[in-house]
C-alpha cells in the first residue's frame, strides 16, 4: 500500500503542553484553553512539516484497561489527572475532528496499544508507519518499517530506528520489552527488578542477549546484583508482560480510513475563534481580513519634495508612528538603514538612508528580467537633517512599538526623539500583562487580524542570512511601512483601552515616561573592572579543577560532570544512593535532590558547589567583560518593560538582576561594577521592607502601621508579639522565625511551606500563622477580602490601579486555583513595589537633571546606572555625593505616601559590593 502513516500519540502531546504552557490561557467562554492551544500548535506543525499521507491520532480512552485487570497497582502511583487538563481533552478531539483527521478512542486499551495495532497493520499491507511518540515503551514496535520519531528532542527532533534502540538497550526492538521488565517504570508503577537502572539492564542485556538468557546463566553474577536479580525474577517476567504492547486490538477504522483529507474549513474556523488561536487560523489560511483595510498607500520617499511632503503631513495631523530599520536587534551596536512613518490607517512612507549594492536595484516588470532599475534616493545627511527638526519636535506625538529601541538606535545620529506619547508594546502590557508575547507580529494579529510580514522573509535564515541594508529596496519599502501603519492603527486601538480600563494615569504618568527613562539608562551604562574579572576567572577555573579531581576521586573514576544521565550512573547505579525522584529521562540529579542527597554522601555537595560556581563563571564571570561595548567602554543591559506579569522591570543582555547578594562570590562579582571616571563613586539607595510596609498599607492594620512609624525591627517586634515576649527576650532564631512568616504571607504561604521553610513540624507552622494574625487580625482579613474580590471582578490592582487578569480563579482544578489565590495575594503587594520603584525612577530623572544643571562642571554630576529590584544605583561625583545620597532618599522615600511610611537606606562606595 502506497503512502506513509503517522500515528500521533496524543496524549503525550496533552500532557506535554498543559505543563509547557502555565500561562492561563483562556477560550471566549472562559474556559482553560492552554492545552489546547500547545496540542494544537505540535500537530500543525507536524503535519505541516512532515506531510503524511495517512493520519491517526490516538487518546486514552476513560475507565480501566486489561492492564488494570492483570495489575491493581498498575499506575496506582500516579498523580491524579488535574482536572483543568481533563476538562480540555474533548476540546482536543474537536481540533482533530475538525482537521479531518481520523481520531482513535478505544475503551480497555491504552493509546499505546491501538498504536502498536495501527503499526502492525501497516507493515502487513506493506506500508511505512511513524509513531511520534516520546514514549519508550513504543520502541518494541521498530522494524525496517516502522520507525518512532519524539518532536520534543531538539530542534530537529530524533528519529529511532533499529540502531538507536541497540544503541540505547544493547539489544534490538525485539528484545525491548525486556529491558524494560529489569528497570522498570516508576511512573506507570511497573514494578521491574530492584537496583536495576538503564545502565545496568544494558550491559546485562548486551552480555546475555535476553530476560531468558540472563536467568539461564545466572551463575556469572556476583554479589548482591545476583541476589536481587534472582529474587526478583517472576516480578521481571510479570513486568515483561506488563509493558509488552497488543497488537491485535480490534478497530472500527481501516487503513483507507486513515487517509489525510481537506480539512473542514467552516469548523476550524468557528472552533479556532471561540478557542482565541487566531495566529494558527492565519496559518492555515483561514483568518479573516481585518474590516477597515483597504489598499495600501506605501510610498518610498525618494527626493527631498517626497521627504517636505511626508513630513508636513505628520506635523499637519499632530501626531504619527514612527519604526527604524537597522542592521542589529542591539540597539546600542545597531546601524540605522531607514525611517517609516505613518499617520493614518493604510499609508505609510519610507525613508531609505544606508541601503547598499544591489538593494538599490528594483524591477519594474516581472515578467522583463531586463527592466532592472537603479533607484536613486535622498543623502542619508541630508534626509536626516530634514527629519531632525520633526522627530524633535515635542508638539508633535510620536508613537511607537517599542518605541525605547527606536529612541537609541535615532541617538546614535545625533536625533533625540521627543514628544513620545504611545508605546503600543507597553500599552499592549499594561492591558494584558499575563500575555507570552507583545511582539508587533502578535499584537497586530490579536487587535487587527492582520498578519505582518515576517522578518525572515526578508533576511533569510541561517547561513544565508542578511541584514537590512541589502534587503531590495522595494520590499524594505513595504515591510517597513507596514510597521508604522500597524503600529498607528494600534494605538487608536490602545488609547480607548486604556481609558476604559482605568489604565491612562499609570501609562502616561508612570510607564511612558519611564521608556525615555531607561533609554537613558542604557545608553549610560555601567563600567566593569576587567582586571578584576580575569582574577576571578582565574581563581574559579583553578578552583573548579580541584572540585573537580575530588568529585572523580569520590566517584572512583572520571566521567563527564555536566551530564545528568553520567551522574544519574555513578550516584545510583555505582554509589549506590536511593533515589529521590524519577523523571522520563531517569533519576533527577537537580539541585533539590542533591540538596536531600548530600548528607548521606560528599559528592552530592560537591556537586552543589561545582554547578553554582560553573553557573557563577559562565553566566557573569566571564561573560561579563565580553559584554563591554567597543565605544563606550561599559556595559550596557537592555532593561524590559513588558515581560514580568507583576509589573516589575527586568534586565537582560545581561541580566544584571540575578547577581547574588548574600554569597562571598556574588559580592565579589559585584565589586567588579565600578565607577567609569576617576573622582566618581557608586550610590546606592535601596528602599527597606518595602513589600511589608505595603502590606501594613494595604490591610490598614494598626499593629503593623505601628511598628513601622516607630521605626522598629518590625521581624523582631513581629517575633515579640507572636511569642509573647519583649523584644529585649527575643532570640535570632525567633527573629528568623518572624521573618519566614512575615514575608511568607506576602505570597501565600500555608503552615506546610512555613514548616519546610523553617524545618518545624506543620502543626507548629499553623500555631505559629495563627499567633501571628492573632496580632495582626486586619492582614488576615485583607487576604481574605482581596481574594474574594478577585474571584468577583477576575483581576487585582496595584496602588496605581495596575491590573493583573486572574482566569486560574474559575479553573475547576483545586491546585490551579490555589495557585490563582496566591497571585492574587501577592499581586497587589509585589506590583505595588513596582508601581513605587517606578514611580521613583519617574520623580528621581528630573530632580538629577536639576541638580546636574546647578552642579556646574565638566560632565554630569550624577546620573542613573542601574535598577535592581528595589534599588537604585546612581554614578556621582566624589565631591557631591552626599548630596546626590540625600537627594535620592528625600525623592524616593516621598514617591508614593503610605500610612506605614517608606523608607530608604543608602550607601556610597568605590564599587558596588562595599555599598552593602
Amino acid at each position: 500500500m502506497a503512502g506513509k502513516l503517522y500515528v500521533f500519540d496524543a496524549m503525550a502531546f496533552a500532557f506535554r503542553a498543559y505543563y509547557a504552557i502555565r500561562t492561563a490561557l483562556t477560550d471566549a467562554e472562559g474556559r482553560p484553553a492552554n492545552a489546547v492551544f500547545g496540542f494544537t500548535r505540535i500537530l500543525l506543525k507536524l503535519l505541516r512539516e512532515h506531510a503524511p499521507s495517512h493520519v491517526a491520532v490516538v487518546f486514552d480512552a476513560p475507565g480501566k484497561t486489561f492492564r488494570d485487570e492483570m495489575y491493581p497497582g498498575y499506575k496506582a502511583t500516579r498523580k491524579e489527572t488535574p482536572s483543568d487538563l481533563k476538562e480540555q481533552f474533548p476540546r482536543m478531539h474537536e481540533v482533530v475532528e475538525a482537521l479531518n483527521l481520523a481520531l482513535l478512542v478505544v475503551p480497555g486499551v491504552e493509546a499505546d496499544d491501538v498504536m502498536a495495532t495501527l503499526a502492525r497493520q501497516a507493515e502487513a499491507a506493506g506500508m511505512e508507519t511513524v509513531l511520534v511518540t516520546g514514549d519508550k515503551d513504543l520502541l518494541q514496535l521498530v522494524s525496517e518499517k516502522v520507525k518512532v520519531f519524539d518532536p520534543s528532542k531538539g530542534d530537529e527532533g530524533k528519529w529511532h530506528g533499529r540502531e538507536e534502540v541497540v544503541e540505547r538497550f544493547g539489544v534490538g526492538p525485539e528484545h525491548v520489552i525486556d529491558a524494560l521488565a529489569l528497570i522498570g517504570d516508576a511512573a506507570d508503577n511497573v514494578p521491574g527488578v530492584r537496583g536495576i537502572g538503564g545502565k545496568t539492564a544494558k550491559k546485562l542485556l548486551e552480555r546475555f542477549g535476553s530476560l531468558e538468557g540472563l536467568y539461564e546463566n545466572l551463575a556469572e553474577l556476583k554479589g548482591k546484583q545476583k541476589e536481587k536479580i534472582l529474587a526478583d525474577r517472576d516480578q521481571a517476567f510479570f513486568s515483561r508482560e506488563l509493558v509488552t504492547l497488543k497488537r491485535d486490538v480490534p478497530l472500527d477504522v481501516t487503513l483507507d480510513d486513515l487517509r489525510r483529507k481537506e480539512i473542514d474549513a467552516d469548523r476550524v474556523t468557528e472552533l479556532f475563534t471561540t478557542l482565541a488561536f487566531h495566529s494558527m487560523l492565519e496559518e492555515l489560511g483561514l483568518a479573516p481580513e481585518a474590516a477597515e483595510e483597504g489598499p495600501k498607500r506605501y510610498k518610498l520617499v525618494q527626493t527631498k519634495a517626497e521627504l517636505e511632503a511626508a513630513i508636513a503631513e505628520m506635523r499637519a495631523n499632530g501626531s504619527f508612528a514612527v519604526d527604524t530599520e537597522t542592521t542589529s536587534v542591539d540597539a546600542m551596536r545597531a546601524d540605522l538603514v531607514g525611517v517609516s512613518m505613518s499617520c493614518r490607517a493604510g499609508t505609510g512612507y519610507y525613508v531609505p538612508l544606508a541601503h547598499t549594492g544591489e538593494s538599490l536595484t528594483i524591477l519594474r516588470d516581472p515578467d522583463d528580467l531586463t527592466s532592472v532599475e537603479r533607484i536613486e534616493v535622498l543623502d542619508k545627511k541630508e534626509a536626516l537633517a530634514l527629519l531632525r527638526p520633526l522627530l524633535e519636535d515635542p508638539a508633535v506625538g510620536k508613537a511607537g512599538h517599542n518605541i525605547k529601541y527606536d529612541l537609541l538606535v535615532l541617538d546614535w545620529v545625533g536625533i533625540r526623539l521627543a514628544g513620545i506619547t504611545m508605546d503600543t508594546m507597553v500599552a499592549s502590557y499594561l492591558t494584558d500583562p499575563s500575555r507570552m508575547r507583545h511582539n508587533l507580529a502578535e499584537v497586530g494579529l490579536q487587535y487587527l487580524r492582520h498578519k505582518l510580514i515576517p522578518i525572515s522573509d526578508l533576511l533569510g535564515k541561517g547561513s544565508k542570512t542578511i541584514t537590512f541594508d541589502e534587503v531590495p529596496i522595494d520590499r524594505a519599502c513595504e515591510y517597513a511601512c507596514e510597521d508604522a501603519d500597524i503600529t498607528w492603527r494600534l494605538s487608536e486601538v490602545f488609547l480607548p483601552l486604556l481609558r476604559d480600563r482605568q489604565l491612562e494615569s499609570l501609562f502616561h504618568e508612570v510607564e511612558m515616561p519611564l521608556v525615555e527613562i531607561l533609554a537613558r539608562v542604557e545608553k549610560t551604562g555601567v563600567a566593569i573592572d576587567t582586571a578584576l574579572f580575569a582574577q576571578l576567572q582565574s581563581e574559579l577555573v583553578s578552583r573548579l579543577g580541584e572540585l573537580e579531581a575530588d568529585i572523580f576521586e569520590l566517584a572512583g573514576e572520571p566521567f563527564n560532570i555536566n551530564s545528568p544521565k553520567q551522574l544519574q550512573g555513578i550516584l545510583f547505579d555505582k554509589l549506590g544512593l536511593e533515589p529521590v525522584r524519577k523523571t522520563k529521562t531517569g533519576f533527577s540529579t537537580n539541585v533539590d535532590v542533591l540538596e536531600q542527597l548530600a548528607p548521606k554522601h560528599p559528592l552530592p555537595g560537591k556537586m552543589l558547589e561545582y554547578r553554582t560556581l560553573e553557573k557563577l563563571r559562565g553566566t557573569y564571570v566571564e561573560a561579563l567583560p565580553k559584554l563591554v561595548h567597543p565605544r563606550t567602554g561599559r556595559i550596557h543591559t537592555s532593561f524590559n518593560q513588558a515581560v514580568a506579569a507583576t509589573g516589575r522591570l527586568s534586565s537582560s543582555n545581561p541580566n544584571l538582576q540575578n547577581i547574588p547578594v548574600r554569597t562571598e562570590l556574588g559580592r565579589r562579582i559585584r565589586a567588579g561594577f565600578v565607577p567609569g571616571d576617576e573622582g566618581k563613586c557608586l550610590i546606592s539607595a535601596d528602599y527597606s521592607q518595602i513589600e511589608l510596609r505595603i502590606l501594613a498599607h494595604l490591610s490598614k492594620d494598626q499593629n503593623l502601621i505601628a511598628a513601622f512609624e516607630a521605626d522598629a525591627d518590625v521581624h523582631r517586634e513581629t517575633a515579640a508579639r507572636v511569642f509573647g515576649v519583649t523584644q529585649d527576650e527575643v532570640t535570632p532564631e525567633m527573629r528568623r522565625q518572624a521573618k519566614a512568616v512575615n514575608f511568607g504571607v506576602i505570597y501565600g504561604m500555608g503552615a506546610f511551606g512555613l514548616a519546610q521553610s523553617l524545618g518545624i513540624s506543620n502543626a507548629e507552622a499553623a500555631r505559629f500563622i495563627e499567633s501571628y494574625f492573632g496580632q495582626y487580625p486586619r492582614v488576615r482579613a485583607w487576604l481574605d477580602e482581596t481574594v474574594a474580590q478577585a474571584k468577583e471582578t477576575g483581576y487585582v490592582s496595584t496602588l496605581l490601579n495596575r491590573r493583573r487578569y486572574l482566569p486560574e480563579l474559575k479553573s475547576s482544578d483545586a491546585r490551579t486555583r490555589r495557585a490563582g489565590e496566591r497571585i492574587a495575594l501577592n499581586t497587589p503587594v509585589q506590583g505595588s513595589a513596582a508601581d513605587v520603584i517606578k514611580l521613583a525612577m519617574v520623580r528621581l530623572d528630573p530632580a538629577l537633571a536639576e541638580f546636574n544643571a546647578s552642579a556646574g562642571g565638566e560632565g554630569l554630576a550624577a546620573q542613573l546606572i542601574l535598577q535592581v529590584h528595589d534599588e537604585l544605583v546612581v554614578e556621582a561625583r566624589l565631591s557631591c555625593a552626599e548630596e546626590v545620597a540625600g537627594l535620592m532618599v528625600r525623592v524616593m522615600e516621598a514617591a508614593l505616601p503610605l500610612d506605614a511610611p517608606l523608607k530608604v537606606d543608602v550607601g556610597t562606595g568605590g564599587n558596588w559590593a562595599e555599598i552593602h
